[in-house]
């Protein structure tokens, strides 16, 4: 490697590194000069190089000291010379965790990890779920994109914050969408609900652009929109107004003595659903049949899908087939 070649790869590496290395020449330099001139007192390069780091970061053992004038003058080089440098790299390497941490709680840091969870929209929807997801595994890592939000302690929050606009490709790739398990796009409830659908959209294309396989789960508010969520490449498009008209009405004209709103909570809380195809051992049982074999394993089946059509509770004398996909609750593994 020519002296310019090295020149261009030296002035490329990062400060604290560069740094270190001109400490290490130094005193290796140091270390060998000392040992060539009193070598009765330094017996070897090490030493030399032992004496130097302690003279330079001007602690000062004691226990290797020149003993000839020429020797001291070198001393008195390396405590100009390597001294400064040694404080210089101290306080650089300082700075320069003080800036990492400023730059990661205003999301300007990329991610470098695999397997995490994108979620694309900081508000309270999505502070609730990550505090979820850290309680159920501590060791899940989270990538939350925001464009609306400047700063996010990363000290406060278990995810690794990106600003930017998540409709852009150089965003994504910040986020490592490509190593990524799953997105969660929220829709910004602040915006004009149309508005707020078109941005999601837009990401739900940039995000499949990206990651042809990655599973997006795209929340949409109007049910217009709905459709085009889906041909963007959303797998699972949550019309969260549709539920939550759901449960107004439910709390609006349920039963005495019920409280909907509660069960549903503590429901989705505790237990998960899951759509399977029907088991081999149940084709042409009956419904009843089929609720005592998921008893017998712990599991709840709440109904089925027909040729697209939804059949919660259905009598209980309704023939299986092996077309049919089943609706099982469960509890969270």
């Amino acid at each position: 490697m020519n002296l310019e070649s090295f020149k261009h790869v030296f002035y490329r590496m990062p400060m604290a590194v560069r740094l270190l290395l001109s400490v290490l020449v130094i005193m290796l330099f140091f270390g060998a000069v000392i040992h060539l001139i009193e070598p009765h007192e330094f017996p070897s390069v090490f030493d030399g190089v032992w004496w130097a780091f302690v003279t330079g970061a001007t602690i000062g053992y004691g226990d290797y000291v020149p003993l000839t004038v020429t020797g001291r003058v070198v001393g008195i080089l390396l405590i100009l010379s390597g001294g400064g440098m040694l404080t210089f790299y101290i306080t650089t390497l300082a700075a320069s965790t003080i800036n990492h941490e400023s730059d990661l709680s205003q999301g300007k840091v990329s991610f470098h990890g695999n397997n995490h969870i994108v979620i694309i929209g900081w508000n309270e929807r999505t502070r609730q779920l990550i505090d979820m997801i850290a309680k159920k595994d501590i060791k899940q890592e989270i990538v939350m994109i925001d464009r609306t939000l400047n700063k996010l302690p990363y000290r406060h929050f278990p995810v690794h914050f990106i600003h930017g606009d998540p409709s852009e490709d150089a965003v994504l790739v910040q986020a490592n969408i490509d190593k990524a398990n799953s997105v969660l796009i929220s829709s910004d409830i602040i915006e004009n609900e149309r508005k707020a659908d078109i941005d999601t959209i837009l990401t739900t294309i940039a995000v499949r652009g990206n990651n042809q396989d990655i599973p997006i789960n795209a929340e949409i508010l109007t049910i217009s929109q709905v459709e085009n969520a889906i041909r963007a490449g959303a797998d699972t498009v949550i019309s969260s107004n549709d539920f939550m008209s759901t449960l107004f009405y439910h709390e609006l004209f349920h039963k005495k003595h019920t409280r909907p709103f509660e069960t549903v909570l503590n429901l989705l809380n505790e237990q998960q659903f899951s759509h399977i195809p029907l088991p081999s051992e149940l084709e042409d049982s009956s419904y009843k049949e089929a609720v005592t074999f998921f008893l017998d394993n712990h599991e709840l089946l709440l109904g089925i899908i027909r040729d697209g059509d939804w059949m919660m509770n259905p009598s209980q004398e309704i023939s299986l087939n092996n077309e049919d996909t089943l609706i099982i609750i469960s509890a969270w593994e």
